[in-house]
Order: structure tokens, then sequence, then C-alpha cells
């Protein structure tokens, strides 16, 4: 079993920046691609960007590319997302993701990750 606990988020002016944390536990975080995905209110959940067992693959939605950066450090079990030059339309609430990979690849499929964590708030102001 696989527990991620995200924090980072908060409140933050438009043009602001947050970087959000996902700390995982388990032995070894480089089995598993990561994701973070997140959901607004009255709308579905949404892919983010993900990034693969290595850190060499990584995949951003269309809505994010440029503004937001997916990282991670294994040796601290933790992935980080890094946002700037936030929006209104990027307040949600933001999901990290783990997906018991095999090979260094990753995906924006929801359905493929194994396990989720409980998200954190992230509100941006105009």
């Amino acid at each position: 079993q696989v527990q991620l606990v995200e924090s980072g988020g908060g409140l933050v002016q438009a043009g602001g920046s947050l970087r959000l944390s996902c700390a995982a536990s388990v032995r070894t975080l480089s089995n598993y691609a990561m994701g973070w995905f997140r959901q607004a209110p009255g709308k579905e959940r949404e892919f983010v960007a993900a990034i693969s067992r290595t850190g060499g693959s990584t995949y951003y939605a269309d809505s994010v590319k440029g503004r937001f950066t997916i990282s991670r450090d294994n040796a601290k079990n933790t992935v980080y997302l890094q946002m700037n030059s936030l929006k209104p339309e990027d307040t949600a609430v933001y999901y990290c993701a783990a997906d018991r990979s095999w090979s260094d690849s990753v995906t924006r499929l929801a359905i493929q990750y194994d396990y989720w964590g409980q998200g954190t708030q992230v509100t941006v102001s105009s």
C-alpha cells in the first residue's frame, strides 16, 4: 500500500507561484511513475503533469505547459509541482497519484494510476 500526502497549497494572487509537494510512504519511489491531477468545483478531474520513474520523461497538459514544472527526488520519496504565472482558472484541488510502472514511460490517463492522495487546495485570486 502506498500513501501519498500533498502539501503546499494555498491562496495566491494571479501571476504568483506555488510549489506543491507529494510525500510518498513507499520503500522505492523509483518503481512508480507519478502524476498530478486537479479538480475544480463542478468539473471533472483533469490531468496536469506526469513524470517517469527516473524523471527522464515528463508530460504536461497544454493548459499548464511552460508555466508548471514537475520534478521528483527519489531519495526523498517526494514529487514536486512548481507552478508559476498562476491564473484564476488554475484554482482547484490538486491530487498526486502513483502508477506502478514497469517502464520509464508516463501517462495522462487517471485510470492507469494505482494510488491517490487526498488533495491540496490551490486558490488563485484575480
